[in-house]
């Protein structure tokens, strides 16, 4: 069908609208493609401290019960309260003494009587080998007579039965003597306990120390098997007895240095770990540090305590810990090199230190990683890094 005048007049027209083609040449330059911005930062040597945070009860590092060293007597006399420092070997208390006095004046009579005797027997030794040195002479003269005919038979055997009745004598009289001096030395015994138990009417502190408790009344008779009479802190030194899980337990030691803080108070205590408990607790699962207090300062006994113990301190590599990611193949970081291009590394990590963490291997001082591993970035990726500061 032949095209209608006004249809072709409409297709010349479209055409002559079309722009004419270009070449390569006069195109242009391409578009360029921005870059995301992305955070880095430098991995920069900074000084870390690795840090155990803790707490617990405050306590007496060694508890002195003073009990009476004797028993049966009443208290007479009461020289110390709570809260007292004594010194080794202050009187804390005065026990009755008359029933000791009683009996120490019987037994210094008993031993005067027991001295007499041995007097006595001494005596009596010295007479017996007195009559036996006589009795022997007389058998060696009769001895002798009857040798030149001189003496019967009969006196020969009187003199020998004199000497051996005489050495019998000596032997008793030697005996008694042992015998006197035996009960003489019995009855010293007794009065040197009497006199014991007479410095024991005096309590005293056995150790330098604070009085915590006072159980002892005027009155009171003294014993052993009750309550203790006074108790004392030793030499007035408290430890914390910081609980611990199992891991942190592996790596307190004795002698690490510790910073306690008491809640409501602003001073800070200086401790040092003093043992590590080596067992957990069956039920809590817990471990247990104690920690000496150097000084006591406002703590008290019972009081609980927050304590951060140092376990290392070293200068080491750091980056943010927002800047590693932990991941099923261990921890990594997003490097990014000077063209601006994202890799994947693998790194070891060390201490924690507060935002900061230790990287050990896998990474070198000054090189660039992404502030935070979690942006958006893949290994491959290009960006614009824009440097933050690493605190």
């Amino acid at each position: 069908m032949p095209r209608s005048p006004l249809l072709a007049c409409l297709s010349l027209c479209a055409l002559a609208l079309l722009p004419a083609p270009v070449s390569a040449q006069e195109a242009g330059p391409a578009v360029t493609v921005n870059r995301p911005a992305i955070s880095v930062v430098t991995a920069t040597s900074a000084p870390l401290r690795d840090r155990i945070y803790t707490g617990g009860l405050i306590q007496p590092q060694e508890t002195v019960l003073v009990t009476p060293l004797i028993e049966g007597q009443s208290v007479e006399e009461l020289l110390a309260d709570v809260g007292q420092i004594v010194k080794s070997g202050d009187v804390l208390a005065r026990l009755s003494p008359t029933t000791l006095e009683l009996n120490r004046s019987q037994l210094l009579a008993s031993l005067a009587a027991a001295n007499a005797t041995v007097a006595q027997a001494e005596a009596q030794v010295t007479d017996a080998e007195a009559s036996l040195a006589e009795a022997e002479r007389a058998a060696a003269r009769i001895l002798s007579l009857q040798e030149r005919g001189n003496a019967s038979e009969a006196a020969a055997d009187q003199a020998k039965t004199a000497s051996v009745s005489a050495l019998a004598r000596l032997t008793v009289a030697r005996q008694s003597l042992e015998a006197a001096k035996a009960q003489a030395a019995s009855t010293a015994a007794q009065l040197a306990n009497v006199e014991l138990n007479l410095s024991r009417t005096e309590v005293r502190a056995p150790v330098a120390g604070e009085i915590v408790a006072r159980n002892a009344q005027l009155g009171g008779v003294a014993s052993a098997a009750g309550a203790p009479m006074f108790t004392l802190i030793r030499d007035g030194a408290l430890e914390l007895r910081a609980e611990l899980s199992a891991t942190d337990l592996l790596r307190i030691a004795p002698g690490q240095s510790a910073e306690l803080r008491l809640p409501g108070s602003r001073e800070t205590l200086s401790a040092t770990v003093r043992l590590v408990e080596p067992a957990l607790d069956l039920n809590s699962r817990l471990g247990y540090a104690r920690l000496a207090l150097d000084a006591p300062g406002t703590a008290r006994a019972g009081m609980y305590g927050e304590a951060v113990v140092l376990v290392a301190e070293r200068e080491g590599l750091a980056l943010p810990l927002t800047a590693v990611t932990s991941g099923p193949r261990g921890a990594f970081v997003m490097v990014v090199d000077s063209e601006g291009r994202v890799s994947r590394r693998s790194v070891t990590t060390g201490i924690r230190d507060g935002d900061l963490v230790e990287i050990l291997s896998g990474l070198s001082e000054g090189e660039a990683v992404v502030a935070r591993a979690g942006s958006f970035v893949r290994e491959g990726d290009q960006i614009t890094p824009v440097t933050e500061q690493t605190e």
